[in-house]
């Protein structure tokens, strides 16, 4: 897309400093300037002192400069639309901290240019007259921009020098000395040129793809947090099947599987007798001609061994046995053959705290179709493996190596997710007990009667620290209310008030 900005003549001899972005935030110091001052991460008016007890002319009639303002480097877009709209601008001093890159940024705009970036979490919304921007990444560094505001439009790029630490009396002799003998140079247009800066839409929000794991008590509210992470998180991908949203390593544990009533299956479109008929047939170790595999045929015939009683079998001779491991994938066939790939590809049976706990790995998974048809499947293996071994069946995780939604499913994947709402989970890493007393906050580390370990510092800040450093705390939401807990009692000890836990 190329894009047409418009352009404004000045009508000024000379053209005085116009900001479209941020002027309640830029220190205007003479409209008639032509340098512009950049702080970065250093305050403006610390900057401005010092140049000024420097010997330099800050006078809003007679100085160089325009005006002064930060760049923390989230402002970029917006700066270098300001220079645009004042060309009359043809030197950057740069004198301040540069905590982020942001002066390499800057510098890198205008020497390396821009390049192509596929942003996977935002895109831009259309522009009127401009079409839909793109998003452009500053060639050697991070910083994304859209690709309205491109260096081909800076007829001059302006001289950008860098003077600091300002602390340095050297640096502060070499700043006096080059605004001395700066002279300004003609703009090279009268023409004041307008680029809009265009809204953001967010496609996809931040998160390390690889570590959502969904905890859940049944396996409806499992399906549904799951399509929310995905709906939230989920990152654009194309595939030869279409675009999707993809999630790595997903999982997914329900502590107590069981069948969903079926007015709620109905209600998020699924038929209970088809469920039902899939338990049957999972179990059964039969693959029909139009078929290129079946899981029950994989699981029980497929291989030479019903992998389903050899898992009880080892099971009942030792209940602790941990070589109770099926397998689906045929590497021998599956890495060659153009179709028919199983999805599920191992099954883990492992008694655990009593009960026969389940491990499926789905090589791929359709988290809006397929996980919940697939759970039933899991439940229905399940409970044939435990009543097989004398077992009561526990917990099922499901781990998805690659789960996705397809992007024309989003509207049903965000009603989903709108039904989300708050709930109270109890934090399984314990509870907390806290007290003050004349000295300190005492924060006792609980489960049930007991005290695993008690925390004691006046400080919140310290103790915040300490349980993050033990991992006591697994529940978001248990934290934020930790965190309330712990100021709370340090402004009591600090103020010598009594203080009761929420």
């Amino acid at each position: 897309m190329k894009p047409h900005p418009s352009r404004e003549n000045a009508n000024q001899s000379p053209i005085t400093f116009s900001p479209l972005h941020f002027g309640d935030r830029l220190e205007v110091i003479n409209p008639a300037g032509t340098m512009g001052i950049v702080t970065l991460w250093s305050r403006v008016d610390h900057v401005l002192r010092v140049v000024r007890d420097a010997g330099i002319d800050l006078s809003s009639k007679t100085s160089p400069v325009a005006a002064a303002g930060t760049l923390y480097g989230n402002g970029l877009r917006e700066m270098l639309r300001n220079l645009l709209h004042n060309p009359q601008i043809d030197t950057l001093i740069v004198c301040g901290r540069d905590r982020s890159g942001s002066l390499e940024e800057l510098t890198a705009f205008f020497e390396r240019g821009v390049e192509p970036y596929d942003n996977p979490h935002a895109r831009y919304e259309p522009v009127e007259g401009f079409g839909t921007p793109s998003c452009v990444r500053i060639r050697g560094t991070s910083r994304i921009l859209d690709d309205l505001v491109t260096p081909a439009l800076f007829r001059r790029p302006p001289t950008i020098v860098s003077f600091w630490p300002l602390q340095d009396p050297d640096v502060r002799d070499e700043l006096r000395s080059f605004v001395a003998g700066y002279r300004p140079s003609p703009p090279p247009t009268p023409e004041r040129i307008v680029v809009p800066l265009p809204r953001v839409r967010i496609t996809s929000f931040p998160c390390n793809p690889r570590e959502h794991t969904i905890r859940a008590g049944d396996p409806l509210t499992a399906w549904k947090d799951l399509i929310f992470t995905l709906h939230r998180f989920g990152v654009p991908v194309r595939l030869a099947k279409g675009e999707r949203r993809e999630l790595q390593n997903v999982k997914v544990i329900v502590e107590e599987p069981r069948e969903i009533p079926e007015e709620d299956l109905v209600r998020w479109g699924y038929d209970p007798v088809h469920l039902r008929r899939y338990q049957e047939a999972i179990l059964e170790g039969t693959c029909s001609e139009d078929e290129t595999y079946s899981y029950g045929h994989r699981l029980r015939t497929y291989f030479g061994v019903d992998g389903l009683e050899e898992a009880a079998r080892r099971l009942r001779e030792d209940p602790e046995d941990r070589k109770a491991y099926v397998v689906l994938w045929d590497p021998r066939r599956d890495l060659q053959a153009a179709q028919g790939h199983p999805c599920l590809v191992s099954l883990f049976f492992r008694r655990f705290q009593e009960r026969l706990t389940l491990t499926a790995v789905f090589r791929t998974h359709n988290a809006l179709d397929a996980w919940l048809v697939n759970f039933y499947g899991l439940l229905a293996i399940q409970r044939h493996v435990a009543s097989a071994c004398g077992m009561d069946p526990g917990a099922v995780t499901v781990v998805s190596q690659s789960i996705s939604v397809d992007t024309t499913q989003m509207d049903r994947a965000a009603f989903i997710a709108a039904e989300r709402s708050f709930r109270y989970r109890e934090d399984p890493m314990g509870y907390f007990r806290i007290t003050v007393d004349e000295e300190a906050i005492v924060v006792e580390h609980r489960q049930g009667d007991f005290t695993l370990h008690t925390y004691r510092h006046p400080k919140s800040s310290r103790l915040q620290h300490e349980i993050a450093r033990d991992c006591a705390v697994s529940d978001i939401n248990h934290a934020l209310y930790l965190g309330r807990q712990l100021a709370r009692a340090e402004a009591c000890l600090r103020e010598g008030k009594p203080f009761v836990q929420e």
